[in-house]
């Protein structure tokens, strides 16, 4: 449906700062389509990927001929009304931010994707005690998709930061799909450690530092704190709850928006506009919101690699 010169194509919904997209790339796959309504994320979209066609606004698109044709439709809808870092009640999926999954699914059931990835936060899971959780998941059973999920979190594929994020998947008529996505079959070798003994207490990951506590510095975690999608101008305690100590001045800082880019598994500069021109206190702002919006490319990819394998295994003939 949607390949071209060999490759697969995906379609981005929310994208962001593309984290998927870059994910996908790196996998193989063709960016086909991008959504993405934030204008600073956009200038970064149109930076890396100039020649991929893209719309604003989700709600705006009412003829579906005006996405282009993909094997794979990819989106993490805003998390918002979803995220246990917001303060005070949660709307859930009825919220006018987070509810926006209903207009990517509405267009999913027009077209007929043959694989859905949807990515959130782990808050979505308890939203409403659940049955936000449940009402996601049956929207897409209802469209045909057989869906299964995930809890993944980034430290585990090389990103120096602990974040967990929930990943559904959706395959068309294919109830054998979500697990083969989801789940790898095989398994590390050699033997397990034996256990430490009862009496040593477990060291803290985030207890673990990075460079000379004595010396000049800097120091740092060497696993991070999830970055949340906050501004630079956050006061109080930081957005990050990860900083950038001098042990012989004294002197703390937090991390800038470069070093972010490495936390979040970005390259270096990922996030620097290509035509907007701002301040340089706005520019750090809008950087440091955009990443903590983003999905980790690392772990994305690594789904990116199994969607691809699942794709090739659609034209093999199946048992029964």
């Amino acid at each position: 449906m949607g390949t071209t010169g060999g490759k697969y194509r995906v379609n981005s919904f929310f994208a962001g700062i593309g984290g998927f997209d870059l994910a996908f790339e790196r996998a193989g796959f063709e960016i086909g389509f991008q959504c993405e309504i934030d204008e600073f994320c956009l200038d970064i979209l149109e930076k890396h990927w100039p020649d991929v066609p893209r719309v604003r606004d989700i709600r705006s698109i009412t003829n579906e001929t005006a996405i282009v044709p993909a094997d794979v439709w990819v989106g993490g809808f805003p998390c918002q009304d979803l995220s246990l870092a917001r303060m005070g009640k949660r709307k859930g999926l009825g919220g006018s931010r987070s509810g926006l999954f209903y207009e990517f699914a509405r267009l999913a059931g027009k077209t007929r994707p043959k694989v859905l990835v949807i990515e959130n936060v782990h808050g979505l899971l308890n939203s409403h005690e659940g049955r936000d959780f449940q009402v996601l998941i049956s929207a897409l059973a209802k469209l045909g998709y057989a869906v299964g999920w995930r809890t993944l979190n980034s430290r585990y594929f090389g990103v120096p930061q602990s974040r967990r994020r929930v990943f559904i998947v959706g395959c068309d008529r294919d109830w054998r799909g979500p697990a083969s996505l989801l789940f790898e079959p095989e398994r590390r070798g050699g033997d397990a450690k034996e256990g430490e003994p009862n009496e040593t207490a477990t060291v803290s990951p985030f207890k673990e530092i990075v460079g000379d506590p004595c010396g000049e510095g800097p120091v740092h975690q060497a696993l991070a704190y999830c970055l949340y999608a906050c501004s630079a101008r956050h006061t109080g305690t930081d957005w990050s709850r990860t900083y950038v100590c001098y042990p012989k001045s004294g002197r703390v800082r937090r991390l800038t928006a470069r070093e972010c880019e490495g936390v979040m598994g970005f390259p270096d500069g990922w996030t620097l506009p290509g035509r907007l021109r701002l301040p340089e206190r706005d520019l750090e702002a809008k950087r440091y919101y955009a990443l903590g919006n983003a999905v980790t490319p690392p772990v994305a990819e690594w789904l990116a690699r199994q969607v691809r394998q699942y794709l090739r295994t659609l034209a093999l003939p199946r048992n029964p």
